[in-house]
């Protein structure tokens, strides 16, 4: 029995579809009180346990769709400064209802409560699903959580600069596929880090009955929707991983992208999980051991270094890089140069 705490937030909400108007701010009432919500449930694998002093925003709506509604996760305790995002867009596979089953979304709520015990505001986006939503919703969808979320984050105290966009099953290939098509991008639906898990990236003659819903029975369209070869040109660090139990189909897939990012000058960290049983097991919070919960914290926090260096720049006249390096594992060009970009962009919180 879960018992639910009031979150009282009136929304003006005037979003359409990641190519139309960005999504109106949230108004927050002056009278807002954050009283949180508590969950009492000892099942999903210590959901309650995990979730203690973690506060959810339900059902918040980006998009005109009944689909296009994501919650946000923040811990009870206050930061001093804004706190990074973990967008969390996870789907075993392309099709199906309008929402995922309740089981479903407490493992997804385990995750979210990882990122706010860890300082971190955790956003879970559900978005549309074929057979009624084919390519390229699922990846404008994403795009326009992503504008709300540069839109409205502050309201939780999280930094719109420091996205991490966390990429389970199908969602790995939205998020892939946002960043190798830069038609599907809007403005303010940037991310700086990327995490994608057993993922498909380039789909074949042999594709899944669940991926031709959503890519369509038109094989030779197949690679002009796949993430090669732009999403070669990415310039976020990208953390990439598959299980050992992944189908041979699915650990070829994480294979070649690791190769051929790698042949590209921006080689991912790379990590293999033991089970594949859903994204709370991948982050270990199932107790099983290896997990990408550790190369996830070390590239937020490398970000969050980064953004202290560009801001110090950004406050300076350019000039040769002299801030923290950040870890070569995040992959792409020298640390120098990767931290003076943002700089030559003006990138600044107070521009």
């Amino acid at each position: 029995m879960k018992n639910y705490l009031a979150f009282f937030l009136f929304l003006s909400v005037t979003t359409a579809s990641a190519h139309g108007p960005l999504p109106a701010r949230l108004t927050a009432p002056s009278d807002l009180v954050l009283t949180g919500l508590t969950d009492s449930d000892t099942t999903a694998g210590g959901t309650a346990r995990l979730c203690e002093q973690v506060t959810f925003s339900r059902g918040l709506r980006y998009g005109e769709s009944e689909a296009n509604v994501l919650d946000v996760a923040t811990s009870a305790t206050k930061a001093e400064t804004p706190r990074p995002v973990l967008l969390f867009v996870a789907g075993d596979t392309f099709t199906g209802d309008r929402g995922a089953p309740d089981l479903a979304r407490e493992i997804q709520d385990q995750v979210m409560c990882f990122a706010a015990r860890n300082d971190m505001i955790g956003v879970r986006v559900n978005y549309r699903l074929a057979p009624s939503a084919v390519w390229p919703v699922g990846a404008t969808d994403v795009a326009a959580a992503l504008s709300w979320i540069h839109g409205n984050i502050d309201l939780f105290n999280g930094d719109a600069r420091e996205i991490v966009a966390v990429g389970y099953g199908a969602g790995a290939f939205h998020v892939a596929a946002l960043l190798a098509h830069p038609e599907l991008q809007t403005d303010h639906a940037d991310v700086a880090g990327v995490v994608l898990i057993s993922g498909i990236y380039r789909a074949g003659k042999d594709a899944s009955d669940s991926v031709k819903a959503y890519l369509g029975a038109d094989a030779t369209q197949y690679d002009k929707r796949s993430a090669f070869p732009g999403i070669l040109n990415v310039d976020v660090p990208i953390v990439l991983a598959w299980a050992t139990d992944d189908p041979a189909g699915l650990i070829t897939q994480g294979e070649t992208l690791k190769k051929t990012l790698c042949g590209a000058g921006h080689c991912p960290r790379a990590s293999l999980l033991r089970n594949r049983d859903g994204i709370a097991g991948a982050f270990g919070l199932d107790g099983s051991g290896d997990s990408l919960a550790e190369p996830t914290l070390l590239l937020v926090h490398q970000l969050e270094a980064r953004g202290i260096a560009v801001e110090a720049c950004c406050r300076r006249p350019l000039s040769p890089f002299t801030g923290p390096p950040l870890s070569p594992a995040l992959g792409g060009g020298s640390p120098e140069e990767r931290v003076a970009a943002p700089c030559a962009r003006r990138r600044c919180a107070h521009e």
